[in-house]
This record gives C-alpha cells, structure tokens and sequence, in this order.
C-alpha cells in the first residue's frame, strides 16, 4: 500500500470516529474551528503508551480535541488457542495477559477448571492462594503508581518501590521457581507447599515493606508538583464509569465500592477483614491514592493469612486432575498413568458452563467457560478489565493537554498484554 493511501484511510477513520461523536453530542468536529488542527499519534511504539497500542489524536495547539484508540498490534488470539489445550497447559497464556500480576490470572483460571470439575479445594490451599494474589495486586499497583510517578518527572519513588517488587519476586521464586510469568499453582491447589524459606523471606518483606511504602507515600500524596499534575486531570464520574463498565480501582477511584472479593468473595476471602478504599471525583489522583490504600489493605489480608494459615494438605484429593509429586511417578505406577494422562489431555472434562471471576489487579478478571464433554474446552472468554476500560479513554482525554493525556492514561493503568489478548 503507498504511503498516500495509507494516510487517507487513517484520516478517513479519524473523520468517521470524530462525526460519529459530534452527532452524540460530546466532541466538536472540524468545522467547529477555523483553524487547523493536527494529527498526532501516540503510540503504538512509546513508552508513554506502556505497551504496544496507538490513540490517533486531533489536537488544537496542545489541547485535545478528539481520540481515535487503535488496538491489536499483538493480538495473540489465546481464546482459540486455548480450545485446542487441555485444560492443563492454558495456564501459561493466562501468564501473559496481565503479567504484571500474573499469579492472580492463574488462580482464577484454576478455579473456574475446579468450579467445573466440582472440585473443592482444601482451607490451608486457599490460603496459600490469597496470599500469592495479593503480593501479586501490590507488585501490580507499585507498578502502576511508581511509573505514574515517572510520567510526572519523578524518578525516585520508581526505584524505591522496585526494590521490594524484587523482594516479592523473590518470594515467587521460593513459592514456584519463577518471577515474572509464573504459572503458579495447579488446578487443584498449589503445586507445593509453603517451604520454610519462602515464609521467613514473606515474614521479612512483610516487617520492612511498610516502612518503604510510608516513604514512598510521604513523597507524592500531598507533593505540591504532583498534585497540581494530577488533580481533576482525566475524571469519569461513577455513572458514566459503570455504563463503560469499569471495575477495580478504576471504578472506586469513581465512588463505587465494588470488590469482587467482597461482593462474591471466592478463596475464602470472607474470612479476612480488609475495607475497600473508594474516591470521589475518580479522577488521575483518586485512582493513584485508591491504588495505595489497597497495597495497605492487602498487606493486611497477607498478615491474617500468614498467621492463621491452616493445616493440612495443600491440594484437593483429585488424582484425575491434580499432577501427582515428580517422586511419586518415578516410583508408583498408578502415579505415572495419571501424570501421562494429564500431561496428555487424555482426561475428559464434564459437560457444563460456567462463569467465575476474580478481583485482578485491574478490576474483575473473568473466565468464561463452556464444556461439551470433551478433553478442552469447548469456548473459552477471557474478560480482560483492561479492554473494558481502554474505551473511555479518549472520552476522558478529550478537552485536556497532551501531558494530561500521558498521566490519566497511566493512571488507568492499561496493560497492553491484557488489553489485547
């Protein structure tokens, strides 16, 4: 295609989207200007963008006048993949959606097998499991807010905060042997228990993180230069939140205090006592002080599991689905037939449809899945927060500079592996 007829179909798009909003009365057209307006495109290749996406921008001068969002530069299509896997080996492409807390994906994958194989797991497994969420969803907002920080000149509470996301990578090193795609767990349960090395390294973190996460917070929540960066920058109110359907800290940042853990609670999260932080004017700086209290809140969610963590086993009695030890099925011929027939999809699942979410770190992280009998899944539907989301952003740019653009899109914390799975 020649480089003319390429930049006529992006402007012929531009002008398609931008008519389609002026007749919806939110944004103006060009003919409500006279003077010229330039195109500007953010992304796909930026590291303002925090991934590989693009929002083709009308601007007037520095001002906004209107957003074009562009999406599937790495769609890897998991779904179908996925229905051509046993149920077992689609746990590392829930790894990459949202990798930035990935052992959450991967616990609600698992429970969604369990909720329709009619598994229950055992109290000390769910446990276990929260307290490898959460160390997931502080990873995830440290990372969201430390690089909000960097998007707004300030560098230092980035390497502050990153020096206790590699604590916690550590403690995932203990818990499963990896870092940053874990595939943590198995369908089940966990695939070992806690070693004693993994909880002294968690007993460790858990003494010195808060006082790093004090510093951190005494740097930015009342920093005059931050504030004025951040405050009534990129607002959606609740209504317009809900009616784009928002979940996570996006939507409390808005006023609504809906938690997945608490509304629905799954991995016996009805036994802690955690609040769930809710803003007001959901704008950039709501969504950054909503995202801390969370840290704060899960850090006390992880010392009520650690310190209550029951005994027993830490997988469900499951020889169908549950991989058995590496020792057993070196030793034990029964153990061998069932690790060859997991490995090898040969077990087939029942017939049934379910729906089972979690609270990732973006919001609500669903999995929708249909079985017809067979030994994967029928279909399979990720609901991804971040491509729920992703489509109010040039609503809430519209009207704003350019270094307003760059804030509010960080804040929403859009991870471009999630967004475009």
């Amino acid at each position: 295609m020649a480089v003319n007829d390429s930049l006529e179909g992006t402007h012929k798009i531009i002008q398609e989207a931008r008519e389609q909003q002026h007749n919806s009365g939110l944004i103006p057209t060009l003919n409500d200007f006279s003077q010229e307006l330039t195109t500007l495109n953010l992304g796909p290749t930026h590291p303002a963008t925090h991934g590989i996406f693009q929002n083709i921008l009308q601007m007037d001068g520095e001002r906004i006048i209107s957003g074009v969002p562009t999406i599937g530069y790495i769609h890897r299509a998991f779904e179908k993949i996925a229905e051509r896997r046993p149920f077992y080996q689609i746990t590392p492409l829930t790894d990459r959606m949202n990798y930035c807390s990935s052992p959450i994906n991967n616990m609600g994958w698992h429970m969604t097998v369990e909720k329709l194989l009619g598994v229950t797991v055992p109290k000390r497994a769910q446990y276990m499991r929260v307290i490898a969420m959460e160390l997931a969803r502080i990873t995830d907002h440290l990372i969201c807010n430390s690089i909000l920080g960097v998007d707004t000149g300030a560098f230092t509470g980035f390497l502050y905060v990153f020096q206790e996301r590699e604590k916690v990578y550590e403690i995932y090193e203990e818990i499963c042997g990896a870092r940053l795609t874990t595939n943590m767990g198995r369908v089940g349960g966990m695939e070992r228990d806690f070693s004693d090395v993994a909880i002294q390294k968690l007993r460790d973190w858990l003494k010195t993180f808060p006082a790093v996460m004090k510093e951190f917070e005494s740097m930015f929540n009342r920093n005059r230069i931050f504030m004025d960066r951040v405050v009534n920058v990129g607002p959606i109110t609740a209504e317009k939140a809900l009616n784009y359907g928002f979940t996570g800290p996006n939507l409390r940042a808005a006023g609504v205090d809906y938690d997945v853990r608490a509304m629905n609670p799954y991995s016996s999260y009805e036994d802690f006592e955690f609040e769930i932080p809710v803003g007001t004017k959901g704008d950039t700086y709501d969504r950054f002080m909503v995202r801390n209290e969370e840290i704060w809140q899960s850090l006390r969610i992880i010392n009520q599991a650690l310190e209550n963590l029951p005994e027993g086993p830490f997988h469900a009695d499951a020889p169908h689905y549950y991989l058995p030890p590496k020792q057993a099925v070196y030793k034990n011929m029964e153990a061998l037939i069932y690790h060859f027939k997991i490995i090898m999809g040969e077990i087939e699942a029942p017939v049934g449809e379910v729906y089972h979410s979690v609270e990732g770190g973006n919001g609500e992280l669903g999995f929708y899945l249909i079985s017809d009998g067979g030994r994967t899944p029928y279909r399979l539907h990720f609901r991804r927060p971040c491509f729920i989301y992703y489509q109010a952003y040039p609503e809430m740019v519209v009207g704003s500079s350019l270094s307003d653009a760059i804030v509010t899109l960080s804040s929403m914390n859009v991870i471009a592996g999630e967004l475009d799975a």
